[in-house]
């Protein structure tokens, strides 16, 4: 008989990161909701379904899928102390052979920002990124214009590494990116 593998977990001094599951769906609508306008300037227009019980079942089977095929593991940044949900990180894109490399991606509720969870949660999956997958390379992209973002990025090692034009589609429109990345041997 297969025993059942652990889920995936990721500690931090104040941080559990771990898989979504679906008793998650109110919290994380709960926390999207209040962040909205915080979080609009820097995202994806939200598709008109995205704080739906069924868009959120998906975003959880599509996390133990990816998470399961070594292409992508989404984290929930969940706080010690209380279990309050503060936002999610994920290394998305996991490219394997003669790359090694992944991408980041993250966000974080506006009732927990500018405390450093992210940059703690930036560290440890690129601590996890190095070590247990194995990876060279680790890369993000964020608005010029966001300093927060880019503050995260640097106090976590990452390095400056130019410009990608019309990079992505944020809050409607295209826009430019600055790009940076970390690597193992840095």
């Amino acid at each position: 008989m297969f025993g059942r593998r652990r889920p995936l977990r990721l500690e931090t001094e104040r941080m559990v990161l771990r898989l979504p599951i679906h008793t998650d769906f109110q919290p994380w609508v709960d926390l999207r909701v209040e962040s909205r306008a915080f979080l609009c300037p820097w995202e994806p227009v939200w598709a008109p379904d995205h704080l739906s019980r069924k868009s959120f079942t998906n975003r959880v089977y599509w996390a133990q899928r990816a998470s399961r095929a070594g292409t992508a593991l989404p984290f929930f940044l969940e706080r010690l102390v209380d279990g309050a949900l503060l936002g999610a990180i994920t290394i998305d894109n996991i490219r394997r052979g003669p790359a090694q490399m992944a991408t980041i991606g993250y966000w974080i509720g506006a009732p927990h920002a500018r405390q450093g969870y992210m940059t703690e949660a930036i560290g440890a999956v690129t601590r996890h990124a190095f070590t247990t997958l194995d990876l060279s390379r680790i890369e993000a992209a964020c608005l010029p214009d966001n300093a927060a973002s880019r503050a995260a990025l640097e106090r976590s090692g990452f390095k400056y590494e130019g410009v990608a034009q019309s990079f992505l589609q944020i809050n409607g429109r295209w826009r430019t990116h600055v790009l940076y990345a970390n690597l193992r041997h840095d």
